[in-house]
C-alpha cells in the first residue's frame, strides 16, 4: 500500500514552497503527533538537535515526548530557500516547561521530499533562549496561527 499524496508536490515553485511551509506550521501547531507524522514517509529519517529518528513511529514517539515537555507550544515557520524537491526553513517557537519557565527556540530545518510530497528527510538545528513571560511574542490561542498574526520577519526575528 502506498501513502496518499500530500500536495503541494515537488518540483516546488516559490508559491508551492511557501504553501508547504505553512501547512507544516499549521500541522505542528495542532500538537497532534499522529496527524503530524502523516506528512512524513514511513521510513523518514530525522536529525533533531542531537536525536536521530528513524521512521514514522519514532516521529510519533518523539513528538509525544516533545509536547509533554514543551507546553503551550506556538510555532512560526518561514521559507528560507527551496529547490526542486528540497525546502529550507527557519523557525521560532515559544513554550514553557512544567515550572512555567518560558523559552523561545530558534532553528533551521532542511527538508527533502519524495514524489508524493511526503518528507523523507528532516534535519533540524535548534537553540533555546530563556525569556520572561512578558517577552512572549506568540500569544494567539493555541492552534493555528491566525492569518493576520505577523510572521518571523515582521516580528524582527
Amino acid at each position: 500500500m502506498t501513502d496518499p499524496q500530500r500536495p503541494p508536490l515537488p518540483p516546488f515553485t516559490s508559491e508551492t514552497a511557501i504553501t508547504k511551509v505553512r501547512l507544516a506550521e499549521d500541522a505542528w501547531n495542532t500538537r497532534d503527533p499522529d496527524r503530524v507524522a502523516l506528512a512524513y514517509t514511513t521510513d523518514t529519517i530525522w536529525r533533531n538537535r542531537n536525536e536521530f529518528i528513524d521512521g514514522r513511529q519514532q516521529v510519533i514517539d518523539f513528538l509525544t515526548r516533545k509536547w509533554q515537555k514543551e507546553r503551550e507550544y506556538r510555532l512560526i515557520k518561514e521559507l528560507w530557500a527551496f529547490g526542486e524537491e528540497r525546502i529550507a526553513v527557519r523557525f521560532a517557537y515559544e513554550w514553557h516547561d512544567e515550572h512555567s519557565n518560558w523559552f523561545r527556540s530558534y532553528g533551521n530545518e532542511n527538508w527533502a521530499f519524495d514524489e508524493n510530497g511526503l518528507m523523507r528527510q528532516r534535519h533540524a538545528s535548534i537553540n533555546d533562549l530563556a525569556i520572561n513571560e512578558a517577552e512572549r511574542l506568540f500569544r494567539w490561542p493555541l492552534g493555528r496561527r491566525p492569518d493576520d498574526h505577523p510572521g518571523l520577519s515582521e516580528l524582527g526575528l
